[in-house]
């Protein structure tokens, strides 16, 4: 969430980075509802005032036996009170409006984050690994023999609708091998800190990580109120949630295994096929609270990460910085991903990192105590995939194809998978 005091003394400033992102300027709109909300406010505590002032003046009257005055002031208490409440009512519902306003609006880009409308506006950063050339048209994943009557779309249909997958003998254990080996490689060596969490929350979580109330329409709501997480990017930030956080603390990182929801709205005719778009999906996200100061570095950490996890797996990328209309809505800077994928023979994306900066910790009250000062400020959070579990399968089992139908798989999942090297034609492992 924006801070008004900044929207206030800098309404340029505000207007030019929404304007980056591609939306109208809004600083007059927001400072005129501020406007009305502080008058009212003025105008409650001054009648406040102004009654306490006769309460005094009543209770001198009583005290000398004038009942006639009392009764005037006490009268005129009365008829004070009933104004002061309908200017604080006036108050709260400018408020309320004013917060309502600022939960919807996106945060500012960083001034280096490229001026775009969408992805094709993203800028190149890096690329690793050389996409192996085939000699023979490589299929998508839920085509490879090995690998189809192993892959269950029809009858996760059955039960659940579409957009959801069965996975059964060697390919659930090899989706459950990636979740293990990626947690083992951020705990031994990136040094986070492991997190089970919840993957139901009450509404304020998600509005602390901005997924409400702007972006309700994309996860699921239970019938008694809870949500379920769209990524648990909503559980580990909301930790420090309403907390003040010593400045020696910090940084914060934390990683989780969980499933993750989405009702992927507005997705229709995308991805049908196969399991690169799902209703519920597995996820390790990486998450870190940091000073001010540190959270641009912080930021290239996490990346390298999510990097490593790929390089291990011998998955070639690309790194790519995102544009302005292609961030998300918390994000003041987002780096993706995107592995190579060769039955589709594209870079899809596997990761994103965002620096939200005090984007998040503003809706989330989460502060940061300096050593030296009694002053209180917001912290910066960051959020990034490591990876997508999923979307690694796909890329494991496409990139270690075979034109027999078979699969080669990454050493280093080896011990995870006892020893095996490789999924056969009929899908056991060898």
């Amino acid at each position: 969430m924006h801070d008004i005091r900044f929207i206030r003394d800098h309404p340029n400033l505000f207007d030019q980075g929404l304007a980056r992102r591609g939306l109208a300027a809004m600083s007059k709109e927001i400072i005129d509802i501020d406007r009305q909300r502080r008058s009212w406010i003025y105008r409650s505590e001054e009648i406040k005032a102004a009654s306490n002032q006769l309460s005094k003046q009543a209770g001198k009257a009583k005290s000398q036996g004038d009942e006639e005055l009392f009764a005037t002031i006490r009268q005129q208490v009365t008829e004070k009170k009933e104004l002061e409440q309908k200017f604080s009512a006036q108050a709260s519902e400018c408020n309320s409006q004013l917060k309502n306003l600022l939960l919807t609006i996106p945060n500012l880009p960083q001034d280096d984050v490229p001026i775009g409308k969408d992805e094709q506006d993203n800028v190149e950063q890096k690329r690793w690994g050389q996409p192996k050339e085939f000699s023979f048209q490589p299929r998508e994943h839920f085509a490879i023999p090995g690998v189809a009557n192993l892959m269950d779309f029809a009858t996760a249909g059955k039960l659940s609708g579409s957009r959801f997958v069965m996975l059964s003998g060697s390919i659930a254990r090899l989706h459950r091998a990636l979740a293990q080996f990626m947690i083992d490689r951020h705990v031994y060596d990136h040094n986070l800190l492991e997190v089970w969490t919840p993957i139901l929350v009450n509404p304020l979580a998600m509005e602390g990580t901005g997924q409400l109330p702007k972006f309700a329409g994309d996860s699921y709501r239970t019938e008694n109120g809870k949500w379920l997480i769209p990524t648990a990017e909503v559980t580990l930030t909301n930790i420090v949630n309403g907390l003040i956080i010593n400045e020696d603390a910090l940084p914060l990182r934390y990683c989780a295994h969980t499933q993750c929801f989405r009702s992927e709205a507005g997705s229709a005719g995308k991805d049908t096929t196969g399991m690169l778009r799902q209703h519920q999906f597995e996820k390790v996200e990486m998450v870190s609270i940091t000073t001010p100061e540190a959270s641009k570095n912080e930021q290239y950490r996490m990346l390298k990460c999510a990097e490593t996890i790929l390089e291990m797996l011998e998955l070639p990328y690309r790194t790519m910085l995102l544009c302005s209309g292609d961030m998300g809505f918390g994000a003041q800077k987002t780096y993706d991903i995107e592995v190579w994928l060769p039955g589709q023979g594209v870079y899809r994306e596997i990761s994103s990192v965002s620096n939200c900066g005090n984007f998040q910790a503003q809706r989330m009250d989460a502060r940061l105590r300096r050593n030296k000062s009694k002053d209180l400020e917001f912290v910066h959070t960051l959020n990034g995939s490591g990876l997508a579990v999923g979307r690694t399968l796909i890329a494991v089992l496409e990139n270690g194809q075979c034109e027999n139908g078979s699969v080669r798989l990454p050493p280093v999942l080896a011990k995870y998978l006892g020893n095996h090297s490789e999924i056969l034609p009929n899908g056991q492992f060898n």
